[in-house]
């Protein structure tokens, strides 16, 4: 038996599921804030699939490396899974991996109310099970690609009718005790769908609906689900709660078992385990067509990403050669460590181009792609950097963070608004790296001869990238050539996976002002950044030492340097309140961050219009002059308890304080009287009491980017946002305003540059709205699984007022290969003996995917650390030659083989001992005897 199928055992044996509660939105902040054991939620049962799967994976990758490894104790936590798995600093980004998955789980009942196949309502059967096999497919298309935020996506939205299956059908009714796992393969029976005309219930007894099945359904094994809305065939079981119309008609009563009180609650339990093991079934079909190190990358379970986007043009040569430099020494210290980069991004920027993005895991080729960078060109001073940011933005995990090299102007300003909503968006740090000091050298073109020219970044060009940098929570860092090699130092400091701040103000233009910070006992290498000219400062330690900024030799600051407008401060580790006095009259910036396990993540809520109520998170700003609900978790403690979130205006004019209340699982809703209308940050505070003297205290921790409220807001229709190469994607948009009315601007940008119309401005009445659409059309030559982030952007008349909606659209060829790899051994050779350690054994095995398939992409190990070597069939492509060489103390092999569109296949093999083969010879002698004796004897 295969580990997935030994976890798969295990998730059908456990019982007590965290929580499976179908129809969620009704009760989402009362579930939120009382919990209800006995039910089981879409969040938790999804939640628990993944930490294990993750496990599965993790135990994996350490048996191959031969290192142990030890499960949790259960229930399992994000913090113990990323602690078992060796990567504690992941748990942030893990956590918000899953929240992700969740929330675009839960969205399926906001936005599918009415669409029956997304709940396998109707007897919808065959259209629900499109759904999962289409999203499958879209997955393994965009893990392939690294397209690791549209695999996340598409997992929690067909995770949701996944689950609906087991508690809307009557597959638990039947009996069955095992998932039905071919509602994860297409072209395949997944089961005897009752006829239309065909009668499948009887009315209730009255509330009692434990027997309203008909037998003949359940003896002939027929396949039929509830009928949900105001009507439904004659004779057809309703799927029954408070909103179900058709539960009073005949038939009546209903069949669902979405929760304890339900007509079937009494199988609510039964069908919430078989829904765990079944998502458990489709995260292993996905995780053996990506490999374990993808499948975990895909939870988030990974460091941080090293993303640049760099100048190309002439005069960056020096800035090329430091990045090669920082980038080295990064690779060289982190490769093999917690901290070492997942993943490794590089944008090129010059004029007229931008692009391509690169994106490897491999830290090897990410040297030699920087090594390849030449400094060339450049004819005038202005470059496209923001479009290379744009592409940098779009193709970095979330809350990542990005360093921008150049020492020219942007050419593409129009690009601002669309920047400023991907910081927002994907809460991406910046850091610009400006070189030359204000002065530039540019070739530009006279007739045959080129001529140098200076020129200077006007003061608005610079604050574009100082406002960028600040909204995003990162630093504008302006030094000359020759002191970037001491400013990319800030490179390697950011690039701990367990780095949190604390403090971040910006003050423009300068002006005097205290602040204070609380470090905790969690808090290492605590690190105080300041960008301006001409800023004095005092620092105050909890226990009251003070030091001014022109003292050197006080006790405070361990270490300091100072580059261009850029200050970086080592403090001394004390647990308590500090504050920095500040004094400058020029425009500044301060940072203050340190390494810790314990930060936070949020998302702001909105009232769903779905036909459940409850809440949705936004996508978009939040909405300006009412009041505001936030969604905020603590990540790296199980003990931490928050006590106070407060939204700070980034100006420093006034705070907004929130209303906390816990709800469970490190959860907190927040409710804020109202949301300010200048930007701003969050910041949380609180106690963490697990009982170490290492990491109890007060904390406090702030989010890095900012954020700004709009009287503006974009909304789309839910819609298949698939689309194949060749054709044109319409995607039909709203605008809606709270505030005046007018002539709005639109814009509309992609960062694939795929060919796009639409509206350029919308006129919308005072508090009124008006629609438009965006047509995006695909090259034919696309690769698929290319995901598309698309922007659109509302502006009010003026531009005193946006917002913005950031979509990802997905690629994807028509897939007809639905066949697994198949395997056929060759030759098993074995030399194995009693002293099994110092013998080994041999197998041999063809490998094709058949004469229409798309051939095998892959051959890893799933099981057994011998060696394994692949090679093509001399004169046949098609098939794979695969050979295994193992220890006999290593007995036994399983093959994972995966084929173009991730169809994945696999077979085991076992080593035969001496005395197993003589056994067989024997058994196989006395068998050959035992026929050929009677027949000689004329026996029949």
């Amino acid at each position: 038996m295969s580990p997935g199928s030994v976890a798969l055992c295990l998730l059908l044996m456990q019982t007590g599921v965290y929580g499976f509660n179908i129809e969620l939105d009704l009760e989402f902040i009362i579930d939120l804030l009382f919990s209800k054991a006995a039910n089981q939620k879409h969040e938790d049962i999804t939640q628990r699939a993944i930490l294990n799967t993750t496990l599965q994976a993790c135990r994996a990758l350490a048996l191959a490396d031969g290192k142990d490894f030890s499960f949790p104790s259960q229930p399992f936590t994000v913090e113990s899974v990323a602690a078992a798995c060796r990567a504690p600093k992941s748990s942030k980004r893990f956590h918000q991996s899953i929240k992700f998955i969740q929330r675009m789980n839960r969205l399926v009942d906001s936005s599918h109310t009415s669409d029956p196949e997304y709940h396998f309502d109707n007897e919808k059967f065959t259209e629900g099970r499109r759904i999962i096999t289409r999203g499958l497919e879209i997955i393994k298309a965009s893990n392939k690609e690294m397209n690791f935020e549209a695999a996340r996506e598409r997992l929690g939205e067909i995770t949701h009718p996944l689950q609906d299956f087991y508690t809307h059908s009557n597959w638990v009714e039947l009996g069955n005790t095992l998932p039905n796992t071919n509602l994860i393969k297409s072209g395949t029976s997944i089961g005897n769908i009752a006829a239309l005309s065909r009668a499948t219930c009887r009315s209730c007894d009255g509330d009692d609906c434990t027997n309203n099945i008909l037998e003949d359904i359940k003896q002939e094994n027929i396949l039929t689900s509830g009928y949900f809305g105001s009507s439904k065939p004659e004779g057809k079981c309703s799927h029954g709660g408070f909103f179900d119309k058709s539960k009073k008609i005949e038939p009546t009563g209903g069949i669902n078992k979405d929760k304890m009180s339900a007509e079937h609650g009494h199988l609510h339990t039964a069908a919430a385990n078989m829904a765990a093991a079944a998502t458990s079934e489709l995260l292993e079909d996905i995780r053996g067509a990506a490999g374990d190190k993808t499948f975990l990358q895909m939870m988030g379970m990974s460091g941080k990403a090293l993303c640049f986007a760099i100048d190309t043009t002439g005069s960056m040569s020096d800035d090329i050669a430091a990045v090669r430099t920082v980038t080295s020494s990064i690779i060289n210290s982190k490769v093999g460590t917690e901290d070492e980069p997942s993943l490794y991004i590089l944008v090129p920027f010059n004029d007229p181009d931008f692009g391509p993005l690169m994106r490897t895991t491999d830290p090897n080729k990410f040297k030699n792609a920087i090594n390849s960078l030449s400094a060339t060109g450049g004819r005038d001073a202005p470059e496209l950097s923001l479009s290379g940011l744009q592409l940098a933005l779009t193709g970095a995990p979330p809350n990542s963070e990005i360093f921008l090299f150049t020492d020219a102007a942007a050419k593409d300003s129009r690009l601002r608004s669309t920047v400023n909503a991907l910081i927002e968006r994907t809460k991406t740090v910046v850091n610009f790296m400006i070189t030359g000091g204000g002065l530039f050298r540019r070739r530009r073109q006279i007739g045959n001869d080129q001529q140098q020219q200076q020129s200077r970044l006007s003061a608005s060009e610079l604050q574009l990238y100082r406002d960028l940098a600040q909204t995003s929570g990162g630093q504008s860092i302006e030094v000359t050539k020759s002191e970037l090699p001491e400013a990319v130092s800030i490179i390697t400091e950011s690039s701990s996976s367990s780095l949190v701040t604390l403090l971040q103000a910006a003050r423009t233009p300068g002006k005097a002002e205290n602040f204070t910070f609380t470090v905790d006992e969690s808090v290492k290498n605590l690190t105080l950044y300041i960008t301006g000219t001409s800023v004095t400062f005092t620092l105050i330690s909890p226990s009251g030492v003070s030091q001014q900024s022109t003292d050197t030799t006080g006790s405070l600051i361990t270490a300091s340097q100072t580059v261009g407008n850029f200050k970086t401060l080592k403090l001394k580790s004390e647990v308590g309140l500090w504050e920095m006095k500040m004094v400058s009259t020029n425009p500044y910036t301060l940072k203050v961050v340190g390494e810790s396990s314990i930060d936070f993540l949020f998302d702001f809520l909105e009232a769903s219009e779905g036909l459940f109520g409850g809440f949705d998170v936004i996508d978009h700003r939040p909405r300006a002059g009412s009041n505001g609900t936030l969604l905020l978790t603590v990540t790296g403690s199980t003990s931490a308890n928050v006590t106070e979130v407060v939204l700070v205006e980034s100006s420093g004019s006034g705070n907004v304080n929130g209303n906390v209340t816990a709800v469970g699982g490190g959860d907190y809703l927040v409710q804020f009287s109202r949301v300010p209308s200048e930007e701003f940050v969050v910041l949380m505070r609180g106690q963490n009491s697990d009982g170490s003297s290492r990491s109890s205290g007060t904390f406090q921790r702030q989010s890095t980017s900012s954020i700004k409220a709009s009287t503006v807001t974009v909304t789309v229709a839910d819609t298949n946002r698939v689309f194949a190469p060749g054709e044109t994607f319409s995607l039909p948009f709203s605008v809606k305003t709270s505030g005046a009315g007018g002539n709005f601007t639109i814009r509309a940008t992609n960062d694939r540059g795929f060919t796009s119309t639409f509206p350029s401005s919308l006129v919308l009445d005072t508090g009124g709205s008006a629609n438009g659409t965006v047509n995006l059309t695909a090259p034919v030559t696309t690769t698929s699984g290319t995901d598309v982030t698309l922007t659109i952007e509302a502006e009010s008349p003026g531009g005193a007022d946006t917002n913005y909606l950031v979509l990802r659209l997905a690629v994807l060829k028509t897939v007809t290969d639905f066949t697994e790899p198949m395997c056929e051994l060759l030759s098993r050779q074995s030399n194995c003996t009693e002293n099994s350690s110092l013998s080994t054994w041999t197998v041999s095995v063809q490998v094709t995917d058949g004469a229409n398939g798309t051939g095998i992409d892959r051959v890893s190990l799933r099981q057994g650390n011998g060696t394994m070597n692949t090679s093509l069939a001399a004169g046949n492509e098609n098939i794979t030659l695969v050979s295994y060489t193992a220890s006999c103390s290593s007995p036994i092999v399983e093959l994972l083989v995966v084929d173009g569109v991730g169809n994945v296949g696999s077979c085991s093999y076992r080593s035969l001992s001496t005395k197993v083969v003589q056994s067989f010879l024997l058994c196989l002698g006395i068998t050959i005897l035992g026929l050929i004796l009677p027949f000689e004897m004329g026996i029949n």
